[in-house]
C-alpha cells in the first residue's frame, strides 16, 4: 500500500507539474498573440516586459534599446514608479551600465544584484531589488538591446523556467526592434525618394498601364500643364481635352480609356519633342522621355514619363540670338558711318575743303572710338566669363576717381547733370583707377539711359569698416524686386513702361571688375517710378592719414610695401610653374613668399616661420589640400586660400564650408589673386587682436573674455571654444573642426564634451540657446558666431 500511496502522489504532482506547463504555455501564447497585434515599437516592447513579468513573477521589467554606435536609444519599463525610472535613467553611469548590459555573453541570472554592482563598481541604488536575470538581444548577428526582469515576488532567485521565458521574450523583442528600425530606414528612404522627385526640375508623371489614370505627377508636371488649364476648369476636364503631338504629326489623347491602349503597347521614348495643345490653340512644347515598366509576363503595368519645358531653352536662345543681333547692330552703326565719311571724301566732286575733311576725321575718329568701347566690353565680357580679367589695383583715392568719371561722362554726351556727396576725408582704396572709372562710367551711362531730362545722377560714397561704399542713383523708371538679382546678367531683358527693354554688357562688366577688386556690387529699387541705386564696394588701403583727394585729387598713402615687409604667406603646391608664378606675383606685392611642394612640411613651416595667410593646392601628393587643412591644427588659425584646376560648385562649396576663406580656380591673373590675398587678410581676425560682438570682448593676447566690461571666468578649454569660432566668425564651424582644434581629438565621433561646453559657455555668457546673440546651432553641422559687421 505503501508504494501504491507514493506512486499515487508521484502522479498527482506529475499531473501538477503538467498542468502548470500548459498554463504557462497558454500564457505566452496569450502573450505573443498580444505582442504580434500591434505594429508600434514601444507598444510592442511594454507588452513584451509586461508579460515577463508576470511569467516569471518578476517585480520590474525593462528593454534597453541600443544604436549602432553603442549609446542607448530609448528604454522601456515596466512596473517602475515614474521616480524609480528616472533615478535609473538620470544615473552618472546609466550609458556604462546599458553598454555591460550590452557586452554580457549570456544570460546573467544573480541572487544578489547589489553584491554584483559593487563589484562592477556601480551605485548600490541601481535598482530596488536583488534577484537579476538579464539577457543581450541580438538580432541576425547585430546587438539591438538588453532584456532585463528583476525583484522575485516570491523573495526566491530566478529559476532556468525563467530564463526560457526571457530568452523567448528577447527573441520577440529583438525582432520588434529590427522590424522597426528597418520600416523606419524605409520610409525615411521613400521620403527622400519622394522629396527628390516632387521638387525635381523635371516633370515626373506616372500611369497605371491598364487603366490609364495618373498614380502621381510632382510638382514641375503640375506646373507645366497648369498653364493650359482654363480657369474654372477642373484637372480631370483637362485631361479630356488635351492632346500629346508628337513630331511625325501622331497625336495622343489623354483620356483615360485611349491612353491606356496606348499605353499598354509603350515604348521606350527618348528626348522627342512634344507638344501639348488644348482645342483652343494653347500649347506647351516639351522635351519627353517615357520608360514602360514591365511585369514578369512582359505586359506593361505602369509607364513613367519625364517631361521638361522647353521654353526657358528657346528663351535663351531667343536671348542669344538678341544679344548678337545687339552686338551687330553696334558695330554695324560706327561702320556705316565711317564708311559714309569716307565715301563723301572720295567720291565728292569738287573735292572737300579743309574744313570739310576736318568735319569727316572727326566722325571717323568718334565712331572709331565708339567701335573700340564696343569691342573692349565684348573682351571684358569674354575674360569675366573665363575668368581671366585682370585688375592692377594701387592705392588711389575716390574723389579723383569720381571727378574723372564725371568729366568722361559729361564730355562724352551725357544728358544729365550729375551731383557728388564725396567726403574728403574719405580712405584711400585699392583699385585699377581706369577699370574703377570704367565701372562709374558704365553706372552713370545706365542712369543716363533710364532717366528723365530734368532729373539729376547723384553719386555717394561713405566709409564702411574695410571698405569704401559708391553708389550712383537715378530718378528713373525703377525695377521690379522680382528682377533686381538677374541686373548683372548679359541677356537679362527688363519691361518697363515704354515697352521691353535690355540690361546689355555695362552691367555684367561691372560686376566683374568690382569682384576682381575683393568688392561686390548690387541694385536697390523701391518699384515702379523710385529709381535705382546701383552701390558696389572698393578696399581700403593701408591708411597712414587721411585718404581722400587733396588738391590735385590724390591721396596722401605711403607705399604698401612699407605694411608687408614682414607679411609672409606660405604657398603649397606641387606645381613648379604656379610656385615660380605665385612667389614672383606676391614679391611683386610686397609679401614675403614661403614656397613649398611637400604638405608634408607645412606644419613644420606655419610653426617656424608663422605665415599669415595659406595659399593651399587642392590636390597634393598623397593627401588632399582639405584634409592636410583639417589635420594641420595650426592651421585654423590662418586664412586659407584654394588654388585649383577644379571649377565645380559643389568642389568649391565644400572647400569654403569646410573651412576655406577664398577660393580661386586656374588658370588665374596674379592681380586677381593678389587682390582677393588683400581682401582675406583684412577681413581676417588675427589671433593678437581683441574680438568684439556687441557687449562680448574677447583679448587674446591676455587670453581673457569681458561681456559688457566684467570679466567672464572661463576655463581653458571653454576660452579655445570662444577662440576657435571667433576667428572663424561668419562661418559655420563643423563639430568635427572643433574637436580636433579643442580637444585636439583624431577620433571625432563622441560629441558631447563639445555640447557640453558650449550649453556652459552660453550660460556664462547669458546667451539663449533658443534666440542665441554669439553662439548659434547649425543643427546636424555645428556652431556659429556672427561677424561682427553682419547686421
Amino acid at each position: 500500500m505503501t508504494s501504491l500511496d507514493e506512486l499515487r502522489r508521484k502522479n498527482e504532482v506529475l499531473e501538477q507539474r503538467v498542468f502548470k506547463l500548459r498554463k504557462r504555455i497558454s500564457k505566452m501564447s496569450e502573450a505573443s498573440l498580444r505582442i504580434c497585434a500591434s505594429l508600434d515599437v514601444r507598444t510592442v516592447l511594454r507588452e513584451v516586459a509586461d508579460n515577463a513579468r508576470a511569467l516569471t513573477g518578476a517585480r520590474y521589467g525593462g528593454v534597453a534599446i541600443m544604436g549602432s554606435s553603442g549609446e542607448c536609444e530609448g528604454f522601456v519599463t515596466s512596473g517602475f514608479t515614474r521616480a524609480e525610472y528616472r533615478r535609473m535613467i538620470d544615473r552618472p553611469d546609466a550609458q556604462r551600465l546599458f553598454k555591460h548590459f550590452r557586452d554580457l555573453p549570456r544570460v546573467l541570472r544573480l541572487r544578489n544584484l547589489h553584491s554584483y554592482v559593487r563589484s562592477q563598481d556601480f551605485g548600490e541604488d541601481l535598482m530596488p531589488a536583488k534577484s537579476f536575470q538579464g539577457i543581450p538581444m541580438h538580432h541576425r548577428g547585430s546587438h539591438v538591446g538588453s532584456f532585463f526582469v528583476c525583484g522575485k515576488e516570491s523573495g526566491r532567485g530566478f529559476t532556468s523556467e525563467d530564463e526560457e521565458v526571457l530568452v523567448m521574450f528577447a527573441a520577440q523583442a529583438a525582432t520588434a526592434i529590427a522590424n522597426a528600425r528597418a520600416f523606419r530606414d524605409e520610409r525615411q528612404t521613400r521620403s527622400d525618394m519622394e522629396a527628390l522627385v516632387d521638387n525635381s526640375p523635371v516633370g515626373v508623371a506616372v500611369f497605371d498601364a491598364r487603366t490609364g489614370k495618373t498614380l502621381s505627377l510632382n510638382q514641375e508636371a503640375k506646373r507645366i500643364v497648369e498653364g493650359l488649364r482654363t480657369p474654372g476648369c477642373a484637372s480631370q476636364r483637362l485631361r479630356e481635352v488635351l492632346t500629346c503631338r508628337r513630331v511625325d504629326g501622331q497625336e495622343i489623347s489623354l483620356q483615360e480609356s485611349s491612353l491606356a491602349r496606348t499605353l499598354q503597347n509603350a515604348t521606350r521614348v527618348r528626348a522627342e519633342e512634344i507638344v501639348l495643345r488644348v482645342p483652343d490653340g494653347r500649347s506647351v512644347t516639351t522635351l519627353m522621355n517615357a520608360d514602360p515598366i514591365r511585369a514578369e509576363n512582359g505586359t506593361v503595368e505602369s509607364v513613367i514619363v519625364t517631361v521638361q519645358d522647353m521654353a526657358p531653352i528657346e528663351e535663351l536662345e531667343r536671348m542669344r540670338a538678341e544679344f548678337l543681333g545687339m552686338v551687330s547692330h553696334g558695330l554695324r552703326t560706327p561702320l556705316i558711318c565711317i564708311k559714309g565719311s569716307t565715301t563723301t571724301a572720295l567720291s565728292a566732286r569738287p573735292a572737300p575743303n579743309r574744313a570739310e575733311i576736318r568735319q569727316i576725321f572727326r566722325i571717323i575718329d568718334e565712331q572709331a572710338d565708339h567701335m573700340r568701347s564696343l569691342i573692349r566690353d565684348l573682351l571684358d565680357a569674354g575674360c569675366i566669363e573665363s575668368g581671366t580679367l585682370s585688375v592692377a589695383p594701387e592705392p588711389a583715392g575716390v574723389t579723383s576717381m569720381v571727378d574723372q568719371a564725371r568729366n568722361t561722362f559729361l564730355s562724352g554726351g551725357g544728358r544729365h547733370r550729375v551731383q557728388i556727396d564725396v567726403p574728403l576725408d574719405l580712405p584711400a582704396v585699392m583699385a585699377d583707377r581706369q577699370r574703377i572709372v570704367q565701372v562709374i562710367n558704365n553706372l552713370l551711362a545706365n542712369a543716363d539711359r533710364h532717366s528723365p531730362e530734368s532729373a539729376a545722377i547723384r553719386i555717394r560714397a561713405v566709409h564702411e569698416g574695410v571698405h569704401v561704399a559708391i553708389s550712383i542713383s537715378d530718378e528713373g523708371r525703377g525695377v521690379p524686386a522680382d528682377m533686381l538679382p538677374h541686373l548683372f546678367r548679359k541677356h537679362v531683358r527688363l519691361s518697363g513702361d515704354r515697352g521691353v527693354r535690355g540690361a546689355g554688357l555695362g552691367l555684367a562688366i561691372c560686376k566683374g571688375l568690382v569682384e576682381a577688386h575683393g568688392g561686390r556690387i548690387w541694385a536697390e529699387s523701391e518699384g515702379a517710378g523710385s529709381g535705382t541705386r546701383f552701390t558696389f564696394t572698393i578696399p581700403v588701403a593701408a591708411e597712414v592719414g587721411p585718404g581722400g583727394a587733396t588738391g590735385s585729387g590724390q591721396s596722401a598713402v605711403r607705399s604698401p610695401c612699407t605694411d608687408r615687409e614682414r607679411t609672409r604667406i606660405l604657398v603649397v603646391d606641387d606645381d613648379p610653374d604656379t610656385l615660380r608664378r605665385v612667389r614672383d606675383a606676391l614679391a611683386g606685392a610686397g609679401y614675403s613668399a614661403i614656397v613649398t611642394g611637400d604638405p608634408r612640411e607645412v606644419p613644420r613651416l606655419i610653426q617656424a616661420k608663422r605665415p599669415r595667410l595659406v595659399l593651399l593646392d587642392l590636390v597634393l601628393p598623397g593627401v588632399d589640400g582639405i584634409e592636410l587643412m583639417q589635420d594641420v591644427l595650426k592651421m585654423a588659425d590662418l586664412p586659407v586660400i584654394f588654388i585649383s584646376a577644379y571649377c565645380g560648385g559643389e568642389t568649391i562649396a565644400t572647400a569654403l564650408t569646410l573651412g576655406g576663406t577664398d577660393y580661386v580656380v586656374k588658370p588665374f591673373s596674379t592681380n586677381v589673386l593678389v587682390a582677393r590675398i588683400n581682401a582675406a587678410l583684412r577681413r581676417w581676425q588675427g589671433p593678437g587682436e581683441a574680438f568684439r560682438l556687441r557687449d562680448l570682448a574677447i583679448h587674446y593676447d591676455e587670453h581673457r573674455v569681458t561681456l559688457a566690461g566684467r570679466p567672464v571666468e572661463l576655463t581653458a578649454i571653454e576660452f579655445e571654444l570662444l577662440r576657435v569660432l571667433s576667428v572663424n566668425a561668419g562661418r559655420v564651424t563643423k563639430y568635427d573642426a572643433l574637436l580636433r582644434q579643442v580637444w585636439g581629438r583624431r577620433d571625432v565621433s563622441d560629441v558631447r564634451p563639445l555640447r557640453a561646453c558650449v550649453k556652459t559657455v552660453r550660460r556664462k555668457l547669458g546667451d539663449d540657446a533658443a534666440n542665441p546673440t554669439y553662439i548659434f546651432t547649425e543643427r546636424q553641422v555645428g556652431y556659429r558666431m556672427p561677424h561682427p559687421r553682419d547686421p
